[in-house]
């Protein structure tokens, strides 16, 4: 095997690598491990070379430490933005910390921003199940006639959404008239 060769390959891939790491960049805000995944699916579909893939997973961890390290690429920052945002869509504090575990993001950094959302919301989880009901149409907001047929369905629907029994009775015992003067300080 020709050694000049070979190092040319190992350029052209890591040159390639880069380029599709910087173009999934520009499009979206990956975690780390969003990255890496991506970077060795394209790998494997896209390039198909005679690399292993020990090899592999190598290049893309460097490609990623000097992504992190000029910081293209932030765990910390995903985490809290993704946080926020799942927050005011109405997800509870359980399903966030899943949610956010199963990007990849490391231990640390999910509590941190679990702990920032403790920190500046008043009962998070009450403010979420809110939205929750609002967003489904459920429990306060539907017909006083339907609210005792739909009751096991609508407490599903908040348990699925990672709330509390006692939180989801709450939320569902409230009257219509104070769902909506409560969705108004919210």
């Amino acid at each position: 095997m020709n050694p000049t060769s070979n190092k040319s390959d190992f350029e052209d891939l890591t040159t390639n690598l880069k380029d599709l790491a910087y173009s999934y960049l520009e499009k979206y805000n990956p975690s780390k491990q969003q990255l890496k995944v991506y970077l060795l699916k394209k790998y494997l579909t896209k390039i198909k070379g005679s690399k292993s893939k020990k090899e592999v997973t190598s290049i893309i961890d460097k490609i990623v430490l000097n992504l992190e390290q000029h910081r293209f690429l932030n765990d910390e920052l995903y985490s809290d933005s993704k946080a926020r945002m799942y927050l005011r869509r109405g997800y509870s504090l359980n399903k966030i910390n899943q949610s956010l575990r199963s990007k990849g993001i490391e231990d640390k950094h999910v509590q941190k921003s679990i702990n920032k959302i403790k920190e500046n919301q008043i009962e998070p989880d009450f403010v979420s199940a809110l939205k929750l009901c609002k967003r489904r149409r459920i429990g306060p907001l539907r017909p006083d006639s339907n609210r005792e047929l739909f009751y096991k369905k609508d407490m599903g629907i908040l348990a699925r959404g990672g709330f509390s029994f006692d939180l989801s009775k709450r939320v569902l015992e409230l009257e219509k008239d104070e769902f909506n003067k409560l969705l108004k300080i919210v």
